[in-house]
């Protein structure tokens, strides 16, 4: 299984989708990078050379933010939303959508899966 930047890509995967693995990387990014290497976009990942590895190791190192250094620009931007106490930066806060969606229905996933409903309002009573 190889490893770039200290993460297991699928082998069995064509290369062009084993990339998609590292966070910040997507199907147009992983194209561009092993267009840039002179890889085979339908290689799979465990035909790739060790110097193929390399060559696509230094392009994302000198080009992308990708994994941990990404996860903490991130991390970076919420907290200033949130020191400014813009609306984006409210919503991060109260754990609720921040781009506009709906809340009333359909934001389970932001919430977690929360369902708050109310019975009928009918107080059951005995069958005798």
């Amino acid at each position: 299984m190889p490893r770039i930047l200290g993460v297991n890509i699928p082998e069995e995967k064509k290369i062009e989708f084993s990339l998609t693995y590292l966070k910040g990387i997507g199907v147009f990014s992983s194209r561009k990078i092993l267009e840039k290497a002179g890889v085979d976009i339908n290689k799979r990942a465990r035909d790739i050379t060790s110097e193929e590895v390399g060559k696509i190791q230094k392009i994302i190192e000198k080009k992308y933010k990708i994994e941990g250094e990404l996860k903490r620009i991130v991390m970076i931007n919420i907290k200033r939303l949130k020191e400014i106490g813009c609306y984006r930066g409210t919503r991060h806060t109260k754990g609720l959508p921040s781009r506009g969606q709906r809340t009333k229905t359909n934001n389970r996933t932001v919430r977690g899966n929360v369902r708050r409903t109310a019975g009928s309002g009918k107080i059951k009573t005995e069958k005798t």
